[in-house]
């Protein structure tokens, strides 16, 4: 059937076919940003077209009866065609989304089958990325295959051990890549040796899984592993055909990771070094280390590019240094020697580490969007990234590599079978897997500003993002299905040794929007460097307010609220709150989350050119609590995200007549998760009362 023609009605039912554009995009941070944008031009567009058509409507003759009847019936002809049309579009849509459920890999049951199927499976993801794939068969125990593009070749040996007819054994002896170089000798250059050693271990971990026992063994965590193989290969095939360009190609789209990891991992170390210093120690924490440094840079963590570990709760700190006190340190040189050896944490957080914050650095596909600024490095307009412990990083930098701006007929065809542009990310998901890091909205704003320097200079400065939602940061952090915004939230926090009373934590949601972080844009290291500092900064504050289970305010009551309630008064309870010995049953404490700005204001307004960089706000948590009787007045703890300090926390504390508590202890509390336990360990040391 021939496409239907548009009409005024079918123009508005198509963006009501299905959800078109996702109700939670609503900043150019988000994975589907760039088909939102385009959605939202396709909308406009159509308004135009309707506003056109409707205007035209008002010059045509309707006293005619006869013509306005065989208007309606060719339009109620035409609106069932096009319902019928857009329904068959709804269905296939849906049956689309329910295709992409994986139900495992086809593992043959037959032992005796199970090597060649894996050569067949090697084989076909090749073909499958567009690489001419050839297999070789070496003597009786050994095939080779050789992955061939344009520029990239991977060799991959896989040794076969047929000492048991009847259950064969298939292992990746060697993997290795090398590039070949256009030039009159047509020479070859060997590959990343961080590269070869990546992808033997996914091609390693995808055959031990297809040949455990039929009862350890899951086809879906198979097919998984087979799709990672696949991604890597994709991403790969997409580099190598950057590479092929004449203009603007080159082995460097391959090389630039190991040489960013040279310059990132020294710098790394430095900071290291710098730490372990500042805290007279020989190995530095690397919850510390994560708190003041510039991240751990940990080269093909989980795809072939460089990933960033960003933050690390004090939860999975714990855990990674009681799963690693048995284990000998990293004799590694290129990065400082932590606490918890590299390989170790490399193998916990290759799998999946719940409380640890990762940043990847990968290449997109090209995309058509034009919502992301090119680059434009002005220090003196940005706060970040600060460099505290090494100063002579500031003159460190790395640009990624970029295309060429170039004419259309200065590239060759082959470039243009792919319209738009290739852009670094840092990607917080994972590919998807992840939802992604709730942010403030002048956090947003603060990593808008390290991309973009010159935003702050625009009119609309004092608006920034908007949220089209309702509800705070906070909302979207600990309680995301709400459909209502309350303004305050409730929650008990316990002594686990009983030394002081459940205190009541009574959070205030602060008046500002949030979003949830998926990727940025960047176009050198020290971008990166920037919006990583920001990202932290906010995961430290997420971590606090998630350590304990919040409720809102007035709307849930436990079984132990309403027994106080229902409780009688005793003369001893009397007796003591006049002689002022009384212990409460519950300590009340106010929480508040001051608000954060790392935006500048219009940098017109400096009298000075100097004047014009903006400063770095420290992210800050607040809490008040009474004095203990019989000591009148209120007891406030500032505790603030502070990289100088030696363990990255700085505390304040205002009030607290009496209590002898070092600054040093109380930062030393807050470094271990137990920042919302302050009022009550200050509590108990009001009259010297041991914790």
């Amino acid at each position: 059937m021939d496409t239907l023609p548009e009409t005024l009605l079918s123009t508005i039912q198509n963006f009501k076919v299905y959800d078109g554009l996702p109700t939670n995009v609503t900043h150019p941070f988000a994975s589907s940003a760039e088909t939102s944008c385009g959605i939202l031009q396709d909308i406009i567009q159509a308004s135009d077209q309707l506003a056109n058509s409707l205007n035209q409507y008002l010059q045509a003759d309707f006293t005619n009866t006869k013509l306005v009847s065989l208007l309606r019936q060719q339009a109620t002809l035409s609106r069932s065609l096009h319902l019928s049309d857009l329904n068959i579009q709804q269905t296939l849509y849906a049956l689309k989304q329910r295709s992409k459920a994986s139900y495992g890999e086809d593992i043959p049951q037959d032992r005796t089958t199970l090597v060649d199927w894996c050569v067949t499976r090697c084989e076909a993801w090749g073909k499958l990325v567009g690489m001419e794939t050839f297999k070789d068969q070496v003597g009786e125990g050994t095939i080779s295959f050789v992955f061939g593009g344009k520029v990239l070749v991977v060799d991959l040996e896989l040794s076969i051990d047929r000492t048991n007819p009847l259950n064969p054994i298939i292992v990746v002896s060697k993997a290795k890549t090398s590039y070949a170089i256009s030039s009159p000798e047509a020479t070859t250059m060997d590959g990343s040796l961080s590269l070869d050693a990546f992808l033997k271990d996914t091609f390693k971990s995808f055959f031990e899984e297809v040949q455990k026992p039929d009862e350890h063994r899951d086809p879906v965590q198979a097919a998984r592993l087979g799709s990672i193989i696949l991604d890597h290969f994709q991403y790969l095939v997409m580099l190598d055909r950057l590479a092929e360009r004449k203009e603007d190609g080159g082995v460097r789209w391959f090389v630039d990771v190991d040489q960013l990891c040279t310059v990132v991992e020294t710098f790394a170390k430095s900071e290291g070094e710098a730490v372990a210093l500042s805290i007279s120690t020989e190995r530095p924490p690397l919850d510390i280390f994560l708190l003041r440094a510039h991240t751990l840079p940990l080269p093909y963590l989980k795809s072939p590019s460089l990933s960033f570990l960003t933050y690390l709760s004090p939860l999975a700190y714990l855990s990674l240094l009681r799963s690693s006190s048995a284990l000998p340190p990293d004799t590694s040189t290129s990065l400082p020697s932590f606490d918890i050896p590299l390989h170790q944490l490399r193998s916990s957080l290759g799998i999946s580490l719940k409380g640890a914050t990762i940043a990847t650095l990968t290449l997109s596909p090209p995309i058509e969007s034009h919502i992301f600024p090119a680059s434009m490095s002005i220090p003196t307009l940005t706060a970040r990234p600060t460099f505290s412990l090494v100063p002579r990083g500031s003159d460190l930098e790395h640009v990624f590599p970029q295309l060429a701006d170039l004419p259309s007929t200065a590239l060759d065809p082959a470039d243009n079978e792919s319209s738009g542009r290739n852009v670094w990310f840092l990607d917080f998901t994972e590919g998807g897997q992840y939802p992604g890091i709730v942010m403030s909205q002048s956090r947003m704003r603060e990593i808008e500003l390290v991309i973009n320097p010159l935003s702050s200079m625009e009119i609309i400065n004092s608006v920034g993002i908007m949220s089209f939602g309702t509800g705070s940061w906070v909302d979207l952090l600990i309680n995301p299905s709400s459909l209502v915004s309350p303004e305050r939230y409730v929650a008990i926090f316990r002594s686990p040794s009983s030394s002081y009373p459940p205190l009541q934590l009574r959070l205030t949601a602060p008046e500002e929007p949030g979003f949830v972080l998926h990727k940025v844009p960047v176009n050198s290291m020290k971008e990166v460097w920037g919006v990583l500092e920001v990202v932290r900064e906010q995961c430290w504050l997420n971590e606090i307010l998630l350590g304990c289970e919040w409720h809102t305010e007035g709307l849930h009551l436990t079984h132990e609220e309403d027994d106080e309630q229902g409780s009688e008064v005793t003369e001893a309870d009397l007796d003591a709150v006049l002689a002022g010995s009384v212990t409460p049953r519950k300590i009340p404490v106010n929480v508040f989350v001051p608000s954060y700005s790392g935006t500048p204001g219009p940098i017109f307004e400096s009298p000075e050119l100097n004047e014009m960089t903006p400063r770095v706000c420290r992210t800050k948590i607040v809490m008040t609590s009474p004095e203990r009787p019989p000591i009148s007045g209120l007891v406030e703890m500032c505790v603030s995200f502070d990289e100088t300090k030696p363990r990255g926390i700085s505390v304040e504390l205002n009030g607290a007549m009496g209590v002898d508590m070092k600054l040093e202890t109380m930062e030393e509390i807050c470094r271990r998760g137990g920042a919302l336990s302050l009022p009550g360990r200050i509590w108990a040391k009001a009259h010297g009362s041991s914790q």
